[in-house]
Formats: C-alpha cells, structure tokens, sequence
C-alpha cells in the first residue's frame, strides 16, 4: 500500500486497498482520464483519502469531525498531495449540502455504515453522488468476526447475544453499534442500483494472530498478507471476517 506506515496497519487496508486501486485503474482506462474524481465519506485523516491522491486523483473527503479534516489536511501536505485533497465538514446522510450529486467516478464508504441511522439512506446518498459506471467501494463491520473473537476470548454469552442481536451487538459495552453480513450489505448496495461486483473478508486471520508472532517471527507478515489476500474473495471465510468489503458499480 501506498500509505504503508506501520505494519499492523497494513495488514487491515492490503485488502480493500489493492481492490481499490484496481478498481481505479479501470476507470482510468474506461474514462480515459488520468485524474479521477473521487469522494471518500468519513475519511477521517486520510488512510485511503491520501494513498489515492498519491495516485494522481482529485480527493473529496466528507467528515464530520473538524479534528480529523485538521489532520487530513496536515497528512495531505506532509505527502506533497494537498492540492489534490480537500476536506469538507459533513456527514452521509447531509452530503449534498456539501458535495455535488452525479459528480465522481468513485465513492468510498469505509467505517460509515455502522454508525449511520438509516444505512439504507447512506448507501443510496453514496451511490447518488456516483456518476453512471462509477464505482462503489463499501466497508463495514463484519458480525461473525465480532462473534468469533468474543467467543476466542472466552465471552460466550456475549457471542451469542452478538449473533441474535439485529444489530449484531454483543452487550451495553460495546463500541460498535451495528454490524453485517454480507447478505445485508450487498442487498444494501443492490437496492442503491448498483451493481455487486465483489464481496471480500477483510482481517480474516490478522486481528486472531498474536502480534508478537507477526512482528518477531521472519517472513510472518508477508506470508499473513499472502494468506488474507488468498481467503478474502472465498464466500467461505466472510462469515469470519473481522470487516466486509463491497465493491459494486453504479448501473448506467
């Protein structure tokens, strides 16, 4: 990755990030167009937002946060990219107060959705901001990876109020307030009139392994890269994955 400052943080973006960046490359060759504009709703600091700019794209990132756009802004200036990346004030269910609709060829959506009152608004607003082919890359919290580390942890009661739970909560105390399957996510992106091109489990090993191992152990973390990438696009391991990564299209 591009972005690439810590190791740890690697292993929880290699994934979306290579799709991503796949993604990109065929709307360059698809648009003609070298320079993409592309809008990333809740970019926080910049993890993806700056990576992409790098990449030669125009950058839109939504936050609500003024701390985080503060940040971004340092971020984006630190790599050279700050005329490519601007912050705005806002947040997914107010983005056309702040952001044009019809007007990217990619719209990112990382880490929103579990937070948002009505995901369904969210995805739909996403995919109104996206013009005809554009590409959709959604990432949210995955209920069997919370289900499976509370049960590794000994929590059983708590996995198995996780599981029937219609958030996908496991008690008062926790931080997320919502998460999903992947059945859940791609009727979200379907009923937005996009297209589901890909489904892939992110952090399917990497939040289970003991850091020590990855950090000590000679050639671990490449070959933990090497296993997330092989598992990520099996339906198999997205029932275990710690986080759901949906990559659609907008219908033309």
């Amino acid at each position: 990755m591009s972005d690439q400052l810590r190791p740890r943080a690697s292993l929880r973006t290699a994934v979306v990030w290579e799709v991503l960046k796949d993604a990109l490359d065929r709307r360059v060759k698809a648009t003609g167009r070298d320079a993409l504009d592309v809008l990333d709703t809740g970019g926080g600091t910049g993890n993806f937002a700056v990576p992409v700019a790098r990449l030669g794209h125009r950058v839109t990132v939504v936050d609500p946060s003024p701390n985080a756009l503060f940040a971004l802004e340092r971020r984006a200036a630190e790599a050279g990219v700050a005329d490519r990346v601007r912050g705005v004030q806002g947040d997914i269910h107010g983005l056309f107060e702040v952001v044009e609709r019809g007007g990217y060829d990619a719209v990112l959506c990382h880490g929103v959705l579990e937070y948002v009152d009505d995901p369904a608004e969210g995805v739909r607003n996403a995919a109104e901001a996206l013009r005809p082919s554009g590409a959709l890359s959604l990432l949210a919290a995955g209920l069997g990876g919370a289900v499976l580390a509370r049960a590794l942890a000994g929590h059983f009661t708590e996995a198995r109020q996780a599981l029937s739970d219609p958030a996908g909560r496991w008690g008062e105390g926790d931080p997320v307030p919502r998460r999903y399957t992947a059945e859940q996510l791609t009727g979200l992106v379907s009923g937005a009139d996009v297209e589901v091109g890909a489904v892939h489990g992110v952090r399917v090993f990497a939040d289970l392994v003991p850091g020590v191992l990855v950090d000590t152990e000679p050639g671990a973390m490449e070959a933990l890269l090497k296993l997330e990438s092989a598992a990520a696009e099996l339906p198999a391991f997205h029932s275990v994955a710690t986080q759901l990564h949906v990559l659609g299209t907008k219908r033309a």
